[in-house]
């Protein structure tokens, strides 16, 4: 439901209730207060109409009755004469219009001085009160019919505006780079929607040439750095069984396989984490004591002398993964700890599902511990190129692979 409250249509609606609400609210207190003022202007000229009449009528006949009906009543003071009959509320009234009440019934009143005499004319407001409410009432269902049309209006033409929006939202949602770019777009109105829908066209036929220059590339790359690699390692390995090589000699054949191993493992771990999806990722149940094992050999001539490796606790688990990438994230971890661990010892434990790479070494500062997985990133003291750790973090989540 909240997803509604905030989608485009649902503000769309809202803004054209909003403004049907103001342009209603503006219009029921223009019309309120000329109704009102009307209603006054009327009631004043019958009085003022009254009293002319009266005054009329008196010079013709002075013992003319004054005016005395449900809406219009009239009163005179005349000097000398009794004028008690005249509620004491009116007499301290001056010349001009008022409003008075008079046994709780509201009065307009008018008071004009002519001919020696004081007139007073009063009209009874309870009926103009009474239309004025009901015309109120009127006003307000009518706003409020108003707000609802309005409120409806901007829901059905959000929902014609949107259309294409979202629409184009869903094309682009299940766009593939693999698929006919030109889809995105077809439909469309030559309209800004339909320029939107061009850019995204064009934003794909990119893509897909990016990502056909990346496939080349890699596949390119991965032939040529293997086939001088798979070189040097059958070089090697004929020179490891010759006899005649003296124990130094041996040693520097040693070292050379075993780097060359590494670039094989690490170059197969780079290409693999290039791809988005590749034909040579091949997941598989893995052995994670093996994994270690090999790593721990791999990496022993690293270890200083003063340096001891204990393996506390080494559980069986098998997880399922690229076995290269598990090897590259192994490896990296143990290289790390037996390289900054330059005495002490170095204790590494698989258990409750985890693997646990602890050492005695230098350590890592707290300002430094949120860095160590931004590529390039070298800790205090480090000597290496900063994207070890950068490697292993996105072995584990750039690649979908079940993490340690």
């Amino acid at each position: 439901m909240s997803s509604v409250y905030h989608s485009f249509r649902f503000k769309l609606a809202l803004t054209f209730a909003i403004f049907g609400a103001m342009i209603s609210l503006l219009l029921s207190l223009g019309l309120s207060f000329i109704a009102h003022s009307l209603g006054e202007r009327l009631m004043d000229e019958t009085l003022h109409a009254e009293i002319d009449g009266y005054v009329s009528r008196r010079l013709r006949n002075p013992n003319a009755l004054l005016p005395a009906t449900i809406s219009i009543q009239g009163y005179i003071q005349i000097p000398g004469i009794d004028n008690t009959y005249i509620p004491p509320e009116l007499l301290s009234l001056s010349e001009g219009i008022f409003q008075t009440t008079l046994n709780n019934t509201p009065y307009r009143v008018a008071v004009v001085d002519k001919n020696g005499g004081r007139y007073f004319m009063l009209f009874n407001e309870t009926r103009q009160w009474q239309r004025e409410k009901t015309f109120l009432i009127y006003l307000t269902t009518g706003a409020l019919v108003m707000i609802l049309m309005s409120a409806w209006v901007g829901w059905w033409l959000a929902g014609r505006v949107v259309a294409p929006v979202a629409e184009l939202a869903r094309r682009v949602s299940r766009a593939n780079p693999e698929d006919n770019a030109e889809s995105v777009s077809q439909g469309f109105s030559n309209d800004e929607i339909g320029q939107l829908a061009q850019v995204f066209s064009a934003y794909l036929k990119r893509m897909r040439a990016f990502i056909d220059r990346e496939r080349d590339f890699t596949a390119d790359v991965s032939h040529e750095l293997r086939t001088p690699l798979s070189i040097v390692q059958s070089a090697v390995e004929l020179l490891e069984d010759e006899k005649l090589l003296h124990v130094k000699q041996q040693e520097r054949i040693t070292m050379i396989g075993r780097a060359n191993r590494e670039m094989v493992n690490l170059t197969t771990a780079l290409l693999l984490m290039a791809r988005e999806n590749t034909d040579e990722t091949i997941m598989q149940t893995c052995d994670v004591g093996e994994v270690i094992a090999a790593a721990i050999e791999m990496n022993r001539h690293l270890l200083s002398a003063k340096t001891t490796v204990n393996i506390i606790r080494l559980d069986s688990m098998h997880i399922v993964a690229e076995r290269t990438l598990l090897s590259v994230v192994v490896a990296n971890l143990i290289r790390n700890a037996f390289i900054h661990t330059p005495s002490g010892s170095v204790s590494i434990s698989v258990a409750n599902n985890g693997l646990t790479i602890s050492d005695t070494g230098i350590g890592i500062s707290d300002e430094e511990i949120g860095k160590i997985f931004q590529r390039h990133f070298k800790g205090a003291g480090s000597t290496g190129s900063g994207i070890g750790l950068s490697l292993v973090n996105r072995s584990l989540t750039g690649t979908k692979k079940h993490s340690l």
